[in-house]
């Protein structure tokens, strides 16, 4: 029976990776380490930002707690179906499913864009604006910031996956990849496809080149601000914060670039996987590492959170 769209397609077969069992076990056994892994980094940080009554009053650690918790549901949007598949090796998944992975897949990278603009605009205004920051960047504000990004992330691709969604798909149901991804949904629609390639187009590009230009912006003032106004001691300290704060947008930016912005950049499927799996699995392992590696402030309320902890046992043992 045909959809109202006349959709005659009801389930899609993920291809995954292509690859031979036993690299298929591999990449599972690798792919499972990581997420783990993400997981125990990001919560982890929410919980610092969350106990530590420090870290929990300055705005760059309210915003990048809540960076913790998307990057967490970010990765769990497409890696946990991508486990499953590679230990089932069926890669069925049903048509509503497929494009509701996308839309959440696509929001949450949206959501991802506008929170690292966030960022930037708080290192903006705390090194080029440090006497009127406390009265900008208040609590409420910086929850408003934070609701503002995740609102504006889950309404930027709606319009392109519903007219994705009213396409007709009648066969064939094979996407090469090991997720809903717009270019190999695309390729299997029927003629005519009408607006939604160049919608889907002009919203992912306007996205990355906005959010982008702005980023740009805000380190380049800062960047500038720091090399009139600090000594070469508190410069170098300054910069060592913002360089962590742009090398997680490289690595963000410089993937999704090559995927979706470049000519033919989702022709060659090896190379399309290999991407994705990088941005989508690979980052936000990254991220807690890159920003708070060499973070002062985090390292010292995990040893006060430790320390705490430490004290708790005792009191209890010796109790």
């Amino acid at each position: 029976m045909e959809m109202a769209n006349r959709t005659t397609v009801q389930e899609f077969i993920l291809l995954g990776f292509g690859v031979t069992e036993l690299n298929r076990h591999l990449i599972l056994a690798f792919s499972t380490i990581f997420y783990i892994l993400t997981l125990t980094e990001n919560i982890t940080i929410i919980a610092l930002v969350l106990l530590d009554p420090q870290l929990g009053k300055l705005p760059m650690y309210i915003l990048l707690g809540n960076f913790s918790w998307l990057e967490m549901c970010y990765v769990s949007a497409t890696v946990p179906r991508m486990l499953f598949d590679l230990a089932t090796s069926t890669g069925i998944i049903s048509f509503h499913a497929c494009f509701l992975q996308f839309y959440i897949f696509f929001s949450l990278g949206s959501t991802e864009c506008f929170f690292l603009s966030s960022m930037a605009l708080d290192r903006y205004l705390a090194i080029c604006h440090p006497l009127h920051y406390p009265q900008i960047m208040t609590t409420n504000s910086c929850h408003a910031l934070v609701g503002f990004c995740w609102v504006l992330g889950f309404l930027w691709f709606l319009l392109p996956v519903v007219l994705m969604s009213m396409l007709s798909f009648c066969g064939p149901n094979i996407i090469d990849h090991y997720l809903c991804d717009p270019g190999p949904i695309l390729s299997l629609a029927c003629p005519p496809l009408g607006n939604a390639p160049f919608v889907c187009q002009m919203f992912m590009n306007a996205l990355v080149l906005v959010n982008v230009s702005f980023v740009v912006l805000s380190y380049g003032t800062v960047i500038i601000t720091l090399m009139k106004t600090s000594g070469k001691g508190s410069w170098r300290k300054a910069f060592s914060t913002i360089s962590f704060h742009l090398m997680v947008v490289t690595l963000f930016y410089g993937s999704v670039a090559g995927m979706y912005l470049s000519p033919g950049g989702e022709s060659q499927s090896g190379v399309t996987k290999a991407v994705t799996l990088f941005y989508t699995a690979i980052t936000p392992f990254l991220n807690p590492l890159i920003y708070c590696l060499r973070n002062d402030k985090v390292r010292e309320a995990l040893h006060r959170l430790l320390g705490r902890k430490v004290r708790f046992l005792h009191t209890k043992v010796t109790v």
